[in-house]
C-alpha cells in the first residue's frame, strides 16, 4: 500500500476488524460503518454509548453518499460544507433514510468529513468507502496525538494499527452543524 499504510489495516477493515489509524489531529479508531458487529465492538472498546453517534470519514463526498442526505441542505449550506473539504472539518448533515442507527445514534443527523490526510485517504480508497472515525481513547480520557500515546487497552483491542503520523493539528477536527452553522467543537 502507498502512503505508508500497512496492508494489515486494510485487510482488517475488509474482514470486519477494528483498526487504529492517524488522522489530522489525533489517532482514531475505525471500522466498516455498515458492519454492526464491528461498530459495536469498537464502541465497547472505547466504552462509548451507541446513542452518541459516530463520525464517518472519507476520501470523497461520493463515499459518504449512502449515509447522508445532502439534498436536505440548501445551496448555501451545501456550499459551505463542500468549500471546507478536503480538510479537518467535520459537519453534521441530515442522515439518509438508510444510515444505520448504530452510526447516527439518537440523532437525525450524521457527522461526516472528507479528509486530506494521505493515510486515511488511502485506507478509504483501498476499502472502497467511508470509515468510522472516533478518537482512539477510552471515553473521557485524553485523545492520543501520537502512536506512542495509544492506551495499551486500545492496542490490545484492535486488529491492526495503520502506519503513519497525524497531520500535526493540536486538536481533533472542528465539528459544525451544517443546518445552523453553529460550531460544536
Amino acid at each position: 500500500m502507498s502512503d505508508g499504510m500497512s496492508d494489515g489495516a486494510l485487510s482488517a477493515l475488509q474482514t470486519g476488524g477494528v483498526i487504529a489509524y492517524p488522522t489530522e489531529g489525533v489517532w482514531g479508531l475505525g471500522c466498516d460503518p455498515r458492519n454492526e458487529a464491528a461498530v459495536l465492538r469498537l464502541l465497547a472498546l472505547k466504552q462509548r454509548e451507541v446513542a452518541k453517534g459516530l463520525i464517518l470519514i472519507a476520501a470523497s463526498e461520493a463515499q459518504l453518499a449512502p449515509y447522508v442526505d445532502m439534498a436536505a441542505l440548501d445551496d448555501v449550506q451545501r456550499a459551505a460544507v463542500r468549500a471546507s473539504w478536503p480538510g479537518p472539518n467535520t459537519w453534521i448533515v441530515p442522515a439518509s433514510a438508510t444510515a444505520p442507527g448504530w452510526i447516527t445514534g439518537a440523532h437525525d443527523g450524521i457527522a461526516v468529513r472528507v479528509t486530506a490526510h494521505p493515510v486515511v485517504r488511502a485506507l478509504c480508497d483501498g476499502f472502497g468507502g467511508a470509515l468510522v472515525s472516533t478518537s482512539a481513547n477510552i471515553a473521557s480520557e485524553p485523545s492520543p496525538c501520537t502512536r506512542a500515546a495509544l492506551d495499551p487497552r486500545i492496542l490490545d483491542g484492535v486488529d491492526a494499527v495503520a502506519d503513519g503520523e497525524t497531520s500535526g493539528r493540536l486538536q481533533p477536527s472542528t465539528i459544525r452543524d451544517a443546518r445552523s452553522g453553529l460550531s460544536l467543537r
